[in-house]
C-alpha cells in the first residue's frame, strides 16, 4: 500500500509542475477529460493515416493569419476548424497569465514553422484579459493564429479549459484525436505528439 502511494506521487508531481491548474475564471469541461495520471486522454482515433500536404487553400490562409487574433468565442473556433477540415489541426489553449503556457510558446512557434506544409496550428486564449493577451502576442509571437475565448466556451467545446495549458489534436476528419493536459517541458515531446496524432506516425 505504501509503495503504491509513493508511485502515485512520483507520477503526479511532474504534471503539477507543468500545468497552471484551474484558471482564474474556471472553465469546466463536461465530464472527465484526463486519464488516471491526470495528464492526458485519448478520445478517438481521428488522426487517421499519414497526412499529405494540400497546396494552398485553408492551410495556407491559416498560416497567413499567424500571430493575430481572428475572432471571438466558440463560433469563431468552430468556423476555423470547419474551414480546416481535411488537414490535421493542433489547438493550443493558452493565456497570458499562465506561466507554463508562456514557457511552451517557443516550442509551438518552432513546430508551426517546421510542420507548416502539413499541419494547421490554432491558439485559443482562454479567460484572459484581451489587452494583456494582445501585448503578450506582440512581444512573443507564437507562430499561430489565435481566437479570444473570454468565457471559456470555445475551450469547453473541445473538452478542455480545466487545466492550462491544454493542447488538443484534431484529425483530418474533424474529430478530437488526443488531449494533452499541461504544458510541454521539451520541444521534442511536442514534436513527438505532432508526429503521432497529427501526422499518423510519419
Amino acid at each position: 500500500m505504501k509503495l503504491t502511494v509513493r508511485l502515485l506521487l512520483v507520477v503526479a508531481l511532474p504534471v503539477a509542475l507543468v500545468a497552471c491548474g484551474d484558471n482564474p475564471s474556471p472553465a469546466r469541461a463536461p465530464g472527465p477529460v484526463s486519464n488516471s495520471t491526470g495528464s492526458q486522454t485519448l478520445t478517438s482515433t481521428g488522426a487517421g493515416p499519414p497526412a499529405k500536404a494540400r497546396p494552398g487553400g485553408a492551410l495556407a490562409r491559416n498560416r497567413a493569419d499567424a500571430n493575430r487574433f481572428v475572432g471571438d468565442g466558440r463560433d469563431a473556433l468552430e468556423a476555423r476548424l470547419a474551414a480546416l477540415k481535411g488537414d490535421p489541426v493542433v489547438v493550443n489553449m493558452w493565456a497570458s497569465w499562465c506561466g507554463p503556457c508562456r514557457a511552451e510558446f517557443p516550442f509551438f512557434a518552432a513546430a508551426a514553422k517546421r510542420h507548416a506544409a502539413r499541419v494547421a496550428f490554432v491558439g485559443v486564449d482562454v479567460t484572459d484579459d484581451r489587452d494583456s493577451a494582445q501585448a503578450f502576442v506582440d512581444k512573443e509571437p507564437p507562430g499561430f493564429v489565435s481566437i479570444y475565448d473570454g468565457d471559456g466556451k470555445a475551450a469547453r467545446s473541445l473538452g478542455a479549459g480545466r487545466v492550462m495549458p491544454t493542447t488538443v489534436f484534431v484529425g483530418r476528419d474533424g474529430k478530437v484525436a488526443y488531449r494533452k493536459l499541461g504544458g510541454y517541458a521539451k520541444a521534442e515531446q511536442l514534436d513527438a505528439d505532432i508526429r503521432r496524432y497529427a501526422l499518423g506516425g510519419s
